[in-house]
């Protein structure tokens, strides 16, 4: 993507929109632009506005100000079946009187394509989900997953410029959900559409997407690679919501360069990296750790250079193959520490009450503001 991209690049534009309903502003002038043939996820807890976003987009909702473009065209005003975007919905609405390939065949139908042009359309869609032989099946003989291809390939063979996704996956069972997230990425490079996705599941936003906005409030706290938003959130919201972490709160007694020295009300002496600008000491402020970032040991010698170190006794082991984790109290403060156990089989003896020694770097703590979060943040994130 290029620094200065001409508007024909963006598949769909967002200029300063903003919704209310009475007193409350579910979207809080936002402002974004999706490249043509991306993955774009917005990410958010319940109740943050994706929603409602999404419903201003497919034109179900009008803003009440700022503009909505798509492919350079304002669609303010324009209803629903007049613009070039299709909607799939978590319960599918698929017609179950219909066979797999009437259903995929209807919109065609409306749209008035030639009746001798509608098979071989509806050939091509069923092989690029990989459905090739389903098209006479009743949709009562699909599985879960396949009723999720046939719902998106009925929006994709109408060539929309734009495919609406709204939690699709939120009623399938976890093992098939994981299947469809890596479904669904090569679904989206097949046809070649432009995919927003809405999720509050951050594996789903992670996993599939080029781009993710993660929505708080009714605001963009941060828009990126999922990659940025991970290793590189830029407020606290985004480094607790997105990803597992430890958190501790404090204030800061010592400042060097990047380096901020923080006290916990424990008592307990850390030192992370400033990820705000603007912190200062006595300040509170949150620090952030990711439990993969923990090293641990059963000697403290192990752990020689690592800036922060904790000696723990284990609280409880949560074995789950190669994602297995152990939570670790520290004795002095009360705290349980998450950690990510290596796949090396050196911890596989592990038992509650065991001694370990904890250790991550200062530049895997990630130091914010505790004033830039509310209650209600801290709560989304817990």
């Amino acid at each position: 993507m290029s620094s200065s991209p001409r508007t024909s690049d963006f598949d769909l534009e967002c200029h300063n929109i903003t919704k209310r309903f009475g007193d409350f502003t579910a979207v809080d002038d936002i402002s974004f632009s999706i490249p043509k043939g991306s993955f774009f996820s917005i990410l958010g807890p319940s109740g943050c506005g994706k929603t409602t976003l999404l419903r201003m987009m497919a034109g179900f909702l009008e803003p009440d100000s700022g503009d909505l473009r798509i492919k350079g065209k304002s669609m303010v005003g324009v209803p629903p079946n007049k613009r070039p975007v299709n909607m799939v919905f978590q319960h599918l609405a698929l017609f179950p009187m219909m066979t797999v390939e009437e259903n995929i065949a209807y919109g065609l139908k409306r749209q008035g394509m030639p009746k001798a042009d509608i098979p071989a359309k509806v050939k091509s869609a069923l092989e690029r989900i990989s459905l090739p032989d389903a098209g006479p099946k009743r949709i009562d003989q699909l599985s879960g997953g396949q009723k999720q291809r046939i719902a998106i390939a009925r929006c994709l063979v109408l060539d929309p410029d734009v495919l609406l996704l709204d939690e699709p996956l939120g009623a399938l069972d976890l093992k098939l959900r994981e299947h469809m997230k890596v479904e669904l990425k090569q679904l989206q490079h097949n046809f070649d559409t432009t995919f927003v996705y809405i999720t509050h599941d951050q594996s789903e936003a992670l996993v599939m997407s080029d781009q993710v906005a993660v929505m708080n409030h009714g605001v963009f706290e941060q828009v990126g690679t999922p990659q940025e938003l991970y290793y590189k959130p830029k407020t606290a919201f985004v480094a607790g919501f997105v990803g597992d972490t430890n958190r501790w709160s404090g204030s800061i007694k010592g400042m060097s360069g990047n380096e901020v020295q923080v006290e916990t009300k424990d008592g307990l002496k850390l030192v992370a990296t400033a990820a705000d600008q603007n912190l200062a000491k006595g300040q509170n402020v949150d620090i952030f750790v990711r439990p993969e970032s923990v090293v641990i040991s059963r000697k403290s010698d192990a752990l020689v250079g690592i800036e922060n170190t904790i000696k723990g006794n284990v609280e409880s082991v949560l074995f789950d193959g190669a994602n297995s984790r152990v939570l670790v109290r520290d004795p002095s403060s009360g705290d349980k520490i998450m950690v990510t156990l290596p796949q090396t089989g050196e911890f596989n003896d592990l038992q509650a009450g065991q001694e370990l020694h904890l250790g991550w770097r200062l530049a895997q703590a990630k130091c914010f503001d505790t004033l830039a979060m509310s209650a209600e943040q801290l709560a989304d994130m817990s």
